[in-house]
């Protein structure tokens, strides 16, 4: 068993707290918060018994060499203003200036600069996990979205701390996903929908044998409606994967799994016309569906209201577009009625309930995207792997 946040000693202890604060940066602000949000309750829990906690996290794709557009700085800027004091954003994640702020008398809360400066941190570098180590006295992972990286920071560092464990955030989504892997409510339905069928095949192939039925939207459908020799117009379909589809769909109904396909779509020219949508039962050749129609959405609320539990994963439509919002808007809704045990997994399908204005309904919004779809593959995440067997 992995300790919790109340199963370690943490009183006057410097705490190395990695978070994957990975978010959307818009004109020097944060875009989307959601990733910050969920690792308050460790922070608020943390923050009175610690003597200081050192906040480490990457931020995009820099390369492993220093680049200004990758800072953190936005980040401390929000945090603090979440935490009502001060945050300090510390020059680098290592080396004798990190060191002489951490030794600084008041330094409470210091936000590390972003890990993936140094190019050790992807390789998992011995010597830069050390160097991470040394800096604190516990280590602990609330970072799921991370967690299926072998870096230095998730997993290479982890092994130089007798105290280690992890934040509210990771407890959650190991238990939640977990549930579902193990002993999900039923009946368990995975509504499953963006862009591409090549995404979802572990977690469909791994949940099969788990699930009651499987709704299926958003771009993806169309790879399976074209393997059922349905017209899919000019619509987004992934070719090479016409045979995985119609393999998924003869093991569903194998094992009696109930697989739903769109009946009717919204379609349009293209996503730049201006032209009014149309919504059709069979897409016609010069047109692309970009959500699923109103008797499906109906159809499949009348399914979400009657489960137990529910996985859902990509938008039904482009919901960023509120012509093709409709679809995606009316399951929101159901599932925020259904009474189910609700999981919504990956950024797209987070930001689209958000829009919905029902996440406070939701019982889990995951912050994991890879990861997410790993730990639903069966697969064995790095970052949690490392804390098992440290």
């Amino acid at each position: 068993m992995i300790p919790t946040l109340q199963q370690l000693d943490l009183k006057a202890k410097r705490i190395f707290l990695r978070v994957d604060y990975n978010v959307p940066i818009h004109g020097g602000k944060v875009g989307e918060p959601h990733r910050i949000d969920s690792t308050l309750p460790t922070l608020n829990f943390i923050l009175p018994l610690a003597k200081s906690v050192l906040i480490a996290s990457h931020l995009g794709r820099p390369g492993g060499k220093r680049d200004p557009k990758y800072s953190l700085a936005p980040v401390r800027e929000y945090l603090q203003g979440k935490l009502s004091q001060p945050v300090v954003l510390a020059p680098d994640c290592v080396g004798a200036e990190v060191d002489r702020l951490i030794a600084e008398p008041g330094s409470k809360i210091i936000l590390l600069e972003n890990l993936r400066f140094h190019k050790e941190e992807e390789a998992n570098d011995a010597v830069f996990s050390r160097a991470l180590a040394s800096l604190a006295d516990v280590y602990i992972n609330d970072a799921f979205g991370a967690a299926h990286r072998a870096h230095a920071s998730v997993s290479g560092m982890v092994r130089f701390f007798e105290a280690r464990g992890v934040g509210f955030l990771m407890q959650k989504e190991i238990e939640y996903l977990g549930q579902l892997l193990t002993d999900p409510q039923r009946p368990f339905w995975a509504l499953l929908g963006g862009a591409k069928v090549s995404d979802k095949i572990g977690v469909i192939e791994n949940l099969l044998p788990k699930l009651d039925g499987v709704l299926i939207g958003g771009g993806m459908a169309y790879t399976f409606l074209r393997a059922k020799n349905i017209a899919v117009g000019k619509s987004l379909l992934e070719e090479e994967h016409l045979s995985v589809a119609q393999d998924i769909m003869s093991q569903a109904e194998k094992k009696g799994v109930r697989l739903l396909l769109p009946s009717d779509h919204v379609v349009a020219k293209d996503l730049k016309g201006t032209d009014e949508p149309a919504t059709v039962d069979e897409i016609p050749p010069g047109l692309m569906g970009l959500d699923i129609g109103p008797k499906t959405a109906a159809h499949y609320a009348r399914e979400l209201s009657q489960a137990k539990s529910v996985l859902w994963n990509g938008p039904m439509g482009v919901f960023e577009d509120e012509r093709f919002f409709h679809g995606t808007q009316t399951l929101a809704s159901a599932l925020s009625q259904s009474g189910a045990v609700s999981i919504v997994a990956g950024g797209d399908t987070v930001a689209a309930v958000r829009q919905a204005g029902v996440e406070n309904k939701i019982t889990h919004l995951s912050t994991g995207g890879g990861a997410t779809l790993e730990f639903l593959e069966g697969k064995k995440l790095p970052g949690i792997e490392a804390l098992e067997s440290a």
